[in-house]
């Protein structure tokens, strides 16, 4: 444990919360005081006890009176319990006088954005000013190993203490607020980051930092690095130093003469492999690849940390080139939207660093559900769904209820629109403007939904691809779900553009020229190709009647044109950091080819099992999966998990052909390989909680065997793959027929072995 005492909270002004409107007194040092010990830095998901003692005020506490610590919701540390003395996360309280007190604790026991509440309430008695209450948080006195951290960095970790001295079910917050700040563990992993795409001579950076176990940039890193690279690369240094108690490490104005791909590896002294960037395609072509995470929240709303750690984290951890903070809007108060458009300002940097202003209108579904808000300029009317966690009433009048109504406010401001699945998900069905909304979100980290943009392909909208974190820990661009119930990785998105400023951006986006990923930074181009040349629109017609357009026999990603002909050729290009495991070819909701980089001939000895999906499409869509799979008559040499995110649920080998696993999705997936030693009799035995797969194991090939098991999209996949897949770029081609009526957006889904996945905006294609 660190001794450095650390305060950097966010700021009370700016959070919308509210309090009661009531209280007993006009001081709040009457309703009494708290100390915590001890005080200082911990570290991400260690074990630790806090003892904090509640002073009674001159008020006193009256019979069945009560306090309660409240904590931010999205804190992943174990919950709170009062059953078990021997288990991880046992509290205590104790009255000095000796009256009775009984412990509740619940993940939702207050309200937004304080939803972890523990209440200790005071019964057969009463307390005096002075009297004082002893909660004991990882009371280790009966054999616990104490409470659990939680697995993000926050430098301002608070326990709020709230009172109800007057028993009357109003809880008021002290006047002080004790906090330590939860800091990075050990190196786990060094990772090298590169751009995916950029053009002869323009300059990039390579992007260095540890992490932890958990993700989280750590400070503990330190050594002396050799960079290699298999091209020429100007300005690449051949030997680095990394500093002990920096995060990350920048190495700027590099640049490429020569087309080609860049990989960079960094060897330590001993010249053994620690990590490697890319990949980077160098080429002469027009645009650039941009990456972005413009969707998450601090802790000024549900999220944590301050908005400006969330900035210096975008732009100097994840090292992005585009991002944008969308707080939920009925939490954004005014002084909150004055200084967000503030850092929004300071932030920006036209060539180096794309920052957004905007906010997320937070509307129910049944209102229309959750949009996200970007603006070009600041100082714009913020309109909220609603004002349900501000006092400040004086602008009410603004709000805009319905997501309709929010299309009707937003028309002539110069901004862009995304729909997308948070908490509430969006129902492009109820509301949609595709003069504003160009895109919807289909993975962050609540899981990914690909059923947000294929449900608007029979209504005939032409909407992007976009990909974000939506993360709510202040890690945007690298936001890992640690132990919470978030099941994903955030995505990032690709913009392809020639311009890196917020026109370039805007105008990137209205032409839905990006990519998104489940988080890697893949390079990927599609295009589609014509025998004739073909009317290119560079708005959707449907809406801009009068949209510039041009003539082209190719057209690239995420273009409208209007063709003749009856059939098409679609060509990809695809550059990723691991081997590609398929890529699917699709006609709207159709897959035309599943292609692989291998055949039937190349597979070997290793087996994938892969769940997916979810229970639903609201709030509560997280499915579980629990199970076995039994490799009869075989001997697993080797196990690889797969998007295990949650380092304490089971995945693991129990025998020698034995694989048990306790896992989550949320529309995304996870599972495992396994290298067998297998007989010519094996067979696969898998029971899981959704059904069971018994075959012979060499009836286990190229295609999926598949146990469907309902929900949404929800299924298990058994399948084989070759024992090592060296295929890290592809390059294929599909001859596609054109269907005679409405749009044939055609796009691809590519998965890598390692468990990413990367979406393309669709060519919107019709006669």
């Amino acid at each position: 444990m660190l001794k450095k005492k650390m305060t950097n909270t966010v700021a009370n002004e700016l959070v919308g919360a509210a309090w009661p409107s009531a209280q007993p007194g006009t001081d709040p040092v009457l309703y009494g005081h708290v100390l915590l010990d001890p005080l200082g830095a911990f570290e991400a998901r260690s074990l630790q006890t806090f003892r904090l003692v509640y002073t009674v005020g001159r008020y006193g506490i009256d019979d069945t009176g009560s306090i309660r610590v409240v904590f931010r919701f999205m804190g992943d540390w174990g919950a709170l319990q009062t059953r078990d003395p021997k288990g991880y996360n046992y509290v205590t309280a104790q009255a000095s006088t000796g009256a009775r007190l009984s412990l509740h604790y619940a993940n939702t026991g207050h309200q937004r954005p304080w939803f972890k509440a523990l209440t200790v309430k005071l019964h057969g008695g009463y307390l005096s000013e002075g009297d004082t209450i002893t909660i004991v948080f990882g009371d280790t006195s009966q054999g616990s190993s104490g409470m659990q951290m939680q697995t993000f960095c926050e430098p301002g970790f608070e326990f709020k203490v709230l009172a109800d001295v007057c028993a009357v079910g109003h809880y008021y917050p002290l006047a002080e607020t004790p906090n330590i700040a939860i800091v990075p563990g050990e190196v786990h992993e060094w990772k090298a980051v590169l751009p995916s795409l950029r053009r002869r001579r323009e300059v990039f950076r390579l992007g260095i930092k540890a992490e932890d176990k958990w993700g989280n940039p750590t400070d503990q890193a330190s050594g002396s690095f050799r960079i290699q690279s298999n091209k020429p690369v100007n300005g690449l240094p051949e030997m680095i130093d990394y500093p002990l108690g920096e995060k990350s490490l920048i190495i700027d104005n590099l640049s490429v003469e020569k087309p080609g791909v860049v990989r960079i590896q960094l060897l330590d002294e001993s010249g053994q492999f620690v990590a490697e960037a890319g990949p980077l395609l160098i080429h002469e072509g027009k645009f650039s690849g941009y990456w972005g995470d413009l969707h998450g929240q601090s802790g000024e709303s549900i999220g944590l940390t301050t908005s400006r750690d969330y900035f210096e984290f975008a732009r100097n951890m994840s090292f992005l080139d585009v991002t944008g903070h969308q707080a939920n809007d009925f939490q954004v108060n005014n002084a909150f939207w004055k200084y967000l458009n503030q850092l929004t300002a300071e932030y920006h940097q036209d060539g180096r660093f794309v920052v957004f202003p905007g906010y997320e209108w937070s509307g129910n579904t049944a209102v229309g559900g959750d949009r996200n808000v970007f603006f070009r300029k600041e100082g714009r009317q913020i309109r909220r769904s609603s004002h349900a966690l501000l006092e400040d009433r004086t602008d009410i009048d603004t709000d805009a209820p319905t997501a309709s109504r929010l299309f009707e406010e937003l028309q002539g401001e110069d901004c862009v629109v995304y729909a997308h699945v948070g908490g509430r998900y969006a129902d492009i069905k109820q509301a949609h403007d595709p003069r504003l909304e160009t895109a919807m979100e289909i993975h962050s980290a609540w899981g990914t939904f690909e059923w947000m943009l294929t449900d608007g392909f029979p209504l005939g909208h032409r909407s992007g691809v976009v990909c974000n974190s939506d993360g709510h820990k202040g890690r945007p661009g690298a936001s890992y779900p640690g132990a919470s119930t978030f099941g994903a990785y955030g995505g990032l998105t690709c913009f392809l553009t020639d311009d890196l400023s917020r026109d370039g951006i805007f105008e990137c986006l209205r032409r839905r020229h990006h990519y998104g990923t489940t988080g890697c930074r893949m390079h990927m181009d599609v295009a589609v190709k014509f025998d004739k040349e073909a009317t290119v629109f560079e708005r959707d017609p449907k809406v801009f009647p009068e949209s510039k357009f041009f003539s082209s026999s190719e057209v690239m990603m995420g273009d409208i044109v209007q063709t003749s002909e009856k059939e098409a050729l679609l060509k990809l290009h695809v550059l990723a950091h691991s081997p590609i495991e398929r890529i699917e070819i699709r006609n709207g909701s159709e897959v035309l080819e599943t292609f692989r980089p291998y055949n039937s001939n190349d597979l070997g000895h290793r087996i994938r099992v892969i769940w997916s999906g979810a229970e639903y499409r609201g709030r509560g869509r997280q499915s579980s999966w629990t199970g076995r799979a039994v490799f009869k008559e075989c001997r697993i040499e080797r196990l690889a998990k797969i998007n295990a995110w949650n380092h304490e649920r089971r995945l693991e080998r129990c025998s020698k052909d034995t694989v048990e696993w306790d896992a989550i999705t949320t529309g995304n997936f996870g599972g495992f390989d396994v290298w067998l030693e297998e007989a010519d009799d094996a067979e696969l035995n898998l029971t899981c909680n959704r059904g069971e797969i018994q075959v012979p194991l060499n009836s286990i090939g190229f295609e999926d065997t598949v146990l469907e098991a309902g929900g949404l999209e929800r299924r298990l996949r058994v399948f084989r793959l070759p024992s090592e897949n060296p295929h890290r770029e592809v390059q294929h081609h599909l001859v596609i027929p054109l269907k005679p009526n409405g749009d044939n957006p055609l796009w691809i889904c590519v998965t890598t072995e390692d468990g990413f996945q990367a979406w393309s905006s669709p060519v919107f294609v019709f006669n």
